[in-house]
């Protein structure tokens, strides 16, 4: 059974940094997608970055630049590093899984259904 744990949200000032984790258990060792989503009230859910177990990875264009995405497949724990946060940020943050290797990452952003698995979510709050 697979099971996603995340951590490391918290409140932040405008400017500020996080990293996120998301501990993985359930997964194959190597073939597996993961993914950050983000959710903030009375929006969709929108994806930040999806890596693949080989470490083939990809951003959504409004992502790139602040968000780095990882992965320690030792320790099975994906992380999202993020910096320069804005209160636009403020979201709770989901991971999510596959258990398999996706060949097309970039389509994934748009669809969180995609993935069978997902985390309970970790809040994030950016103030001005």
């Amino acid at each position: 059974q697979v099971h996603l744990v995340e951590s490391g949200g918290g409140s932040v000032q405008d400017g500020g940094s996080l990293t996120l984790s998301c501990t993985a258990s359930g997964l194959p060792t190597n073939r597996r997608t993961m993914a950050w989503y983000r959710q903030a009230p009375g929006k969709e859910r929108e994806g930040i970055a999806v890596i693949r177990g080989d470490g083939i990875l990809t951003y959504a264009d409004s992502m790139r630049g602040r968000f780095s995405i990882s992965q320690d497949m030792a320790k099975n724990i994906m992380y999202l590093q993020m910096n320069d946060l804005k209160p636009d940020d403020t979201a709770m943050y989901y991971c999510a899984a596959d258990p398999s290797w996706r060949t097309s990452l970039t389509p994934l952003l748009n669809n969180p259904s995609s993935f069978p698995y997902w985390g309970q979510g970790t809040q994030v709050t950016v103030s001005s």
